[in-house]
């Protein structure tokens, strides 16, 4: 004969299954709080178009150990901020054309935003939008000579500070000189270059480059120009991106380097993996994300934050 459920053990399983539920729930929130999540452009020989990468196909490392890869899912949503230094030579709006082009070619799940860099603030010409027509109508002319002389990478700490995370890609197209004017004359790199490529790893933002030229004979010298070129592309090479430039003129056409940046852009996948290394204050730390796919690499940040452990 069943003995009858008494109350007093159904009070006890009820006690155990809200103790196995809440250590579930803490063991969640501890893998999400240690979750990191950082962008991975896919890039082939010669720019060539690339098949689907799948999660397979990929290991990444922590120096010499190998890391399990929770999430990799295609970027199907990209924040796009287009930044231009107020001090570039006025000649630069007969580039407009092409940069509006590339503005009106972005897919629908692009949203843009269009700033510009004056006293080392990014002013918003036009907020983030999926009209990609009404972002193309915020270019003006940069002020040139009569724009405020600072420096880019205090500009870019403003926006980036200003950017909400909303865990989805987000890029920064930096037209600019890449002069320091602010702080940097008397360095090769700009002080506040190391801070700004801090800041971008932590927010897992890419930062593309494009050189062009101050207004004025100041921001052409051979040395400063060949420097800040160089932060330029110490920027975005560690953040996951690329710069371009041709010698220290404006280029006859950006159309080859928008070109390049958008086939980069629609080949962005966003890579997850837990991480409980990151110590009491989280620290910066070099991954290493290979593939046996042939003729295909990996623009990723030469560095990821790995926060704090839970």
């Amino acid at each position: 004969m069943k003995k009858p459920f008494s109350f007093s053990w159904g009070l006890l399983y009820f006690a155990a299954a809200v103790a196995v539920l809440g250590l579930m729930a803490s063991t969640l929130d501890a893998a999400e709080a240690n979750a990191v999540t950082m962008t991975v452009t896919a890039v082939g020989k010669k720019n060539t178009v690339l098949p689907p990468v799948a999660k397979e196909d990929i290991q990444l490392y922590e120096g010499k150990e190998r890391v399990q890869i929770a999430d990799w899912k295609r970027g199907e949503t990209l924040y796009l901020a287009l930044l231009i230094d107020d001090s570039l030579d006025t000649i630069v709006a007969s580039q407009f054309g092409d940069i509006k082009a590339f503005l009106m070619a972005q897919p629908k799940t692009t949203a843009i935003a269009v700033f510009y860099g004056r006293n080392g603030t990014a002013m918003v010409a036009q907020d983030f939008t999926t009209d990609h027509a009404l972002a193309a109508k915020a270019l003006r002319i940069p002020l040139g000579g009569f724009g405020a002389f600072t420096s880019p990478y205090l500009t870019l700490l403003d926006l980036m500070k200003r950017w909400p995370a909303t865990g989805d890609r987000r890029s920064i197209l930096l037209i600019s000189s890449g002069i320091d004017y602010f702080r940097g004359d008397f360095t090769p790199r700009s002080p506040d270059l190391e801070s700004t490529i801090e800041r971008a790893q932590k927010e897992n933002i890419n930062v593309w480059t494009i050189y062009s030229p101050d207004e004025g004979h100041r921001g052409r010298g051979f040395f400063r120009a060949f420097n800040a070129q160089g932060n330029l592309s110490q920027l975005s090479d560690e953040t996951g991106a690329e710069s371009y430039y041709l010698g220290f003129g404006v280029p006859v056409t950006f159309k080859p380097y928008l070109d390049e940046i958008q086939l980069h852009l629609n080949n962005q996948y966003l890579l997850t993996f837990d991480s409980s290394r990151g110590g009491k204050k989280g620290r910066f730390e070099r991954m290493r994300l290979v593939t046996e796919l042939p003729g295909v690499e990996f623009l990723t940040p030469s560095e990821v934050f790995l926060p704090a452990s839970q």
